[in-house]
């Protein structure tokens, strides 16, 4: 298989970074193809320092701190949001409430990217997916 873009769903970046077992085989082999482009959303960011503050990723305060080092520190690229991004995560009529899924899903299908996730939530959602 050639070269893949994918973005990873937040739990996956956090199960990769704490070597998690909960990571599935086939997201790790994935991620670590140096062949592949591994993408973090900014949102994601968002969403570790949000639920970081909230107390419910207490396991995750190293990472918290300073997310955008730990995404350069796995070989990872951020993916900023855009308007467009905005504008689609805030437009899709899906029941969906979580606003972090509802970015992440508005970015893979607009930047035409593999959305990685165990989320049986964002298959509702229009965009590729590769789960796990």
């Amino acid at each position: 298989m050639g070269k893949m873009i994918c973005l990873l769903d937040t739990h996956i970046f956090l199960w990769w970074l704490f070597a998690d077992p909960r990571l599935p085989a086939t997201a790790h082999a994935l991620i670590e193809d140096i062949n592949n482009q591994i993408l973090v959303s900014v949102a994601s960011v968002w969403e570790i320092s949000t639920k970081f503050r909230l107390g419910k990723l207490p396991e995750a305060e190293n990472v918290a701190k300073n997310v955008p080092e730990w995404i350069r520190k796995a070989g990872f690229k951020a993916l900023s949001v855009s308007p467009e991004h905005a504008q689609l995560a805030g437009e899709w009529q899906m029941a969906h409430r979580d606003p972090f899924d509802r970015m992440l899903a508005a970015q893979a299908k607009l930047e035409d990217i593999s959305l990685v996730t165990v989320d049986k939530q964002l298959l509702q959602f229009p965009v590729k997916t590769i789960r796990i």
